[in-house]
């Protein structure tokens, strides 16, 4: 058993927090029990996943994506009311880190979506509130781009859209997990071959089109489940407390 806030503490310090301009606070959300023996992670606070954390006992739940997003209304009324509901009913706490859990070197998303996809990193690019967050590298073996499809489907679980670039093999991809679609020209002046993420926008295929790149959108749930996995094992072999990974199918 570790107290909450020997947890939260250790957390916030491993992923360097302080260091993050992000579009919501990271660490503790909202406060619980003060002891923690049983942590449940997931990719997002969702009610399914509160109700899923609170029917296995857990003390506190970790995500990638919480709660108190810059610009959005800060009544606690509807679907807000009843997740804080659930929370606060049961002492359950809730523990949130974005970014910092996107940038972390070993246990982040994009390093995680890197070893799960089999890929090695050379080094990072882009920019978001001064960190450089994508990463790229070479794949094993040039391939085709209906090849690497292949790969991220099986790897993944879930077929990504594909818009095919220039008609060479790819030998150089960079990678960014969720929302990241906007990196895609950071990636064309990187000189890659491919750019991997999680969504896509309507000006992306224009991107694509002129400037030859391959672009994988593989979803935003299905790139993000690896990173709050891990830290969540960390932090159950660190404090020695039992942790369990949920995930929600989410289709996105």
């Amino acid at each position: 058993m570790v107290t909450l806030k020997a947890l939260v503490d250790y957390t916030d310090s491993l992923l360097s927090v302080e260091h993050f301009n992000d579009y919501c606070p990271n660490g503790l959300q909202v406060e619980g029990k003060p002891d923690v023996q049983r942590l449940v992670s997931g990719v997002t606070a969702s009610l399914e996943l509160l109700e899923a954390a609170i029917a296995a006992e857990a003390d506190a739940v970790l995500v990638h994506h919480g709660y108190f997003w810059k610009g959005e209304d800060a009544c606690i009324t509807g679907m807000k009311r009843r997740r804080l509901q659930r929370l606060l009913g049961t002492g359950t706490s809730l523990l949130a880190y974005h970014l910092p859990l996107d940038a972390h070197p070993k246990l982040g998303n994009n390093t995680q979506l890197a070893r799960v996809l089999g890929f090695e990193r050379a080094g990072c690019f882009g920019n978001d509130g001064g960190m450089q967050l994508a990463q790229y590298g070479d794949l094993s073996q040039p391939m085709t781009g209906p090849a690497l499809v292949q790969q991220l489907q099986e790897r993944l679980g879930r077929a990504p859209l594909h818009l095919p670039g220039r008609q060479t093999l790819i030998q150089t991809a960079g990678w960014c997990t969720g929302a990241a679609q906007t990196y895609i020209e950071a990636a064309v002046a990187q000189g890659l071959d491919a750019f991997i993420s999680g969504e896509i926008s309507e000006q992306t295929v224009h991107v694509v089109r002129e400037c030859g790149i391959h672009y994988f959108a593989a979803g935003h749930h299905a790139t993000e489940r690896f990173g709050v996995r891990a830290l969540g094992e960390h932090l159950a072999e660190h404090f020695n407390i039992t942790h369990q990974f949920v995930d929600i199918d989410n289709p996105v």
